[in-house]
């Protein structure tokens, strides 16, 4: 695994992209999309295909946080659930252990009083609060045998044990409820994002519907020539690496590179069997992915155990530029990294886009060029 660094701060401009690339990307989509500036509602109220179309876009943007909001919470009730089932079960044995210890000291104040005590040490001491309660005014101890003291010892200390582990299974319970709550409240905002953006969708008439699809066209071309202008930074950065500094054959890191890239086709080979499948959010397939479920499924195929979140996978590995990007390597987007695509080279990634869509390949610049906030290597 690769030493562990932090993804630079979201809101940055991402350092790989240089200053042309956005330039051409600027004046690309100007030229292409000349009616998306001055969009304005129609006579009758209504608002344009362009307005549509960016409030669409950000529904489902932020539905998709959403539903990364919804995966870490439902990540962490799974493992909560997990504990409070293992502590509950845990205070059973101890309780159980507890009863036994309780009935050895029941059969010692039995023989006591068979033995005519008026009032046997042993059931005083079991009628007590507290074993520290009798301790502190009697001289007990002083007078029972070692089995029995043995027993008195044995019958604190699992008390004590069980107080504790019964205290501790209640706080988990606790924060168990707590992160149901939080995974209710994610749910609900996930699928009122969605169905608000049905609505609007649903309220296009046919000749609106075909302008979005003639939009959606024109920005995915925009999005194939910034790729390919990736592609052209990435192949020359390669080129004058390999001039100024050659490895030599067999080195640590020609040995490391060899390793990922044998790794990276593992995860890339999963990816592309799941092309076609529809993105679900929460889903980690094998029927249906979200973009951090297919991730983490391609590289779970490759051998290496990713967290569930885009939050979280950001973190694990080393964040490399984008002109450095390799097959295999996570590509984030967005100011609260909620999306995540696996590079395939050239520009270009495999993802589940948003919902309504299926997993697929297409340009890294599809949402555009603002949205990428970094590239981690995550082996």
């Amino acid at each position: 695994m690769a030493p562990h660094r932090k993804a630079r701060p979201s809101g940055t401009r991402f350092a790989g992209i240089r200053t042309p690339v956005l330039a051409t990307a600027a004046l690309t989509s100007v030229a292409l999309l000349p009616q998306s500036a001055d969009a304005a509602p129609s006579a009758d109220g209504r608002p344009s295909v362009e307005d549509v179309e960016k409030k669409v876009d950000e529904l489902y943007r932020r539905a998709e946080s959403a539903s990364e909001r919804y995966n870490g919470a439902k990540e962490k009730a799974d493992r909560q659930r997990g504990r409070v089932a293992a502590l509950l079960d845990d205070v059973a044995r101890r309780a159980q252990k507890l009863g036994e210890t309780r009935d050895r000291l029941g059969s010692f104040a039995a023989a006591q009083y068979r033995a005519g005590e008026a009032a046997p040490d042993t059931a005083t001491f079991l009628l007590a609060d507290t074993p520290q309660d009798y301790f502190d005014q009697t001289q007990l101890m002083s007078r029972l045998t070692s089995r029995q003291k043995e027993a008195v010892d044995e019958y604190a200390t699992a008390q004590a044990a069980t107080m504790r582990k019964r205290q501790e299974a209640t706080e988990n319970l606790r924060s168990l409820t707590d992160s149901q709550q939080t995974l209710r409240s994610a749910k609900a905002d996930v699928q009122k994002k969605l169905a608000t953006a049905r609505a609007l969708l649903s309220e296009l008439t046919a000749q609106e519907k075909a302008r979005l699809a003639a939009l959606e066209k024109e920005k995915q071309e925009v999005a194939r020539r910034q790729a390919e202008e990736l592609a052209r930074q990435q192949a020359a950065q390669r080129q004058s690496s390999s001039t100024t500094t050659p490895g030599s054959p067999g080195s640590a890191t020609d040995s490391t590179d060899s390793a990922y890239a044998t790794k990276a086709a593992e995860a890339l080979a999963f990816a592309r069997a799941q092309v076609g499948k529809p993105y679900v959010w929460g889903a980690t397939g094998p029927g249906s992915y979200d973009c951090s479920g297919l991730t983490q499924a391609a590289w779970r195929a490759a051998g290496v155990s990713l967290p569930r979140t885009t939050y979280d996978q950001v973190n694990v590995g080393t964040t490399v530029p984008l002109t450095d990007a390799r097959p295999g390597d996570l590509i984030f987007f967005y100011d609260d990294i909620s999306h995540v695509g696996l590079y395939i080279g050239n520009g270009m990634m495999i993802h589940a886009p948003k919902p309504g869509a299926y997993v697929r390949e297409e340009s890294i610049y599809s949402g555009g060029t603002s949205i990428i906030r970094s590239a981690v290597r995550p082996a």
